[in-house]
């Protein structure tokens, strides 16, 4: 299942970039923090390439892999000297790296059905093998907590669109459901589109444990740098020794 069409992927880039843009010192200051200041950054599930062109930006060269064919034509206008790949970040083979990011619960989504913590445990042995020495691997995903108490309703709009999302979910399932509508306007009408996104809710601590037995030392983060994450989203960094 393909998520980020072309209207919900558009949205996106235009009206909600906050995240990366607010993540994004804090992400570099956790690379140089760590010794890594230049190199090969891959990001998983990049997007529209809004932190790719702070890497950039910041003397790094960077591959990055999204699941959306939207996003990634985006990413390459707004970062045109990355390189990108249309695939699932669940299975991809991964080039030697420097470091490996995947911000904006990326890990979360079941575009891939395959989401597990099995196959989460084969993508950290992964990216394990494709760190050099002294790499990290930094992301955030949503936990259980993420779930809202009762079914919640969210209207937001923009220049020339307009998003309608319904979020509903199970703690003891584990599992957190949106579902999109978008309105885009073209030339005098507005075009409605649908997409539901399903997440796999994973607890941050269970994570660690299994990077611990992949051989990465990890923590959790609150947190990228003076950017604290919203209730329901824990951060990690993991570094391969």
């Amino acid at each position: 299942m393909q998520g980020y069409r072309q209207d919900l992927a558009y949205i996106h880039d235009v009206g909600f970039t906050d995240f990366a843009r607010n993540a994004a010192p804090g992400l570099l200051n956790i690379l140089k923090r760590k010794h890594v200041a230049d190199g090969l950054v891959v990001d998983l599930g990049c997007g529209s390439g809004r932190w790719t062109a702070q890497l950039i930006r910041a003397g790094y060269h960077v591959w990055g892999v999204d699941q959306s064919r939207a996003m990634i034509r985006l990413a390459r206008g707004n970062a045109p000297r990355s390189k990108f790949k249309i695939g699932s970040l669940l299975r991809v083979e991964l080039p030697r790296c420097d470091a490996v990011t995947s911000t904006g619960e990326c890990l979360n989504y079941t575009f891939d059905e395959r989401n597990s913590h099995a196959a989460l445990l084969r993508l950290f042995r992964r990216v394990y093998r494709a760190l050099r020495p002294g790499g990290v691997f930094v992301f955030d995903i949503a936990e259980p907590s993420r779930i809202p108490k009762t079914p919640e309703r969210k209207w937001t709009e923009g220049r020339g669109w307009a998003i309608l999302v319904h979020i509903e979910g199970n703690r003891s399932q584990k599992f957190l459901r949106r579902r999109i509508v978008t309105f885009r306007k073209l030339g005098s009408s507005y075009r409605r589109t649908c997409e539901t996104h399903s997440l796999r809710l994973y607890r941050a601590q269970d994570l660690i444990r299994m990077l611990d037995r992949c051989g990465f030392r990890a923590r959790q983060l609150s947190g990228y740098g003076s950017f604290r994450f919203p209730p329901g989203i824990a951060g990690v960094l993991a570094a391969k020794p």
